[in-house]
């Protein structure tokens, strides 16, 4: 039986639990383009070829605040003519409290950009759509690998040549 003392005879600390709060969401960039419209929206002979970059980036805005933004370039090409461009830049700001130093950068580079992309994914599809074209509906975002990928490249870069 304990009694709530860790067993050292010292009372466990009264750590607050982790907090990840969303105090906003924003369009920070968004462009779409479509260059040979009207020709670009007749039928087409075969499926475009899609190609869709993802990057995520955080800025520190305080002690426990962070802006994180979520971009998305993606472009539709059919046969050397390009269908339509669009670039998103979606950005939320995010407050972590009570996270420890060695788990905040995979929560602000994996868990936020997470919450965001949903929305990210409806304005683009809502773009695309907009711009007389079938929704573009973005397959899901595997963020931990993404982490991975750019982490692995820094420790790359990092190392002596």
């Amino acid at each position: 039986m304990t009694n709530g003392n860790g067993g050292n005879g010292a009372p466990l600390e009264n750590a607050a639990p982790p907090q990840l709060n969303v105090l906003a969401q924003y369009i920070k960039d968004l462009s779409f383009e479509n260059p040979n419209s009207p020709a670009s929206l007749g039928p087409q002979d075969k499926q475009p070829a899609i190609n869709i970059q993802i990057n995520v980036t955080a800025k520190n805005l305080g002690e426990n605040d962070y802006e994180i933004a979520l971009s998305i370039d993606g472009k539709a090409d059919n046969s050397g003519t390009t269908l339509f461009a669009f670039e998103l830049i979606y950005a939320g700001v995010f407050r972590v409290q009570n996270v420890g130093q060695e788990n905040l950068h995979p929560l602000i580079m994996i868990e936020c950009p997470r919450l965001l992309f949903p929305y990210a994914r409806e304005i683009i599809s809502n773009a695309v759509r907009n711009g007389g074209f079938p929704p573009l509906m973005l397959d899901p975002v595997d963020f931990v690998g993404l982490y991975r990928q750019n982490m692995a490249r820094q420790a790359e870069q990092m190392k002596p040549s």
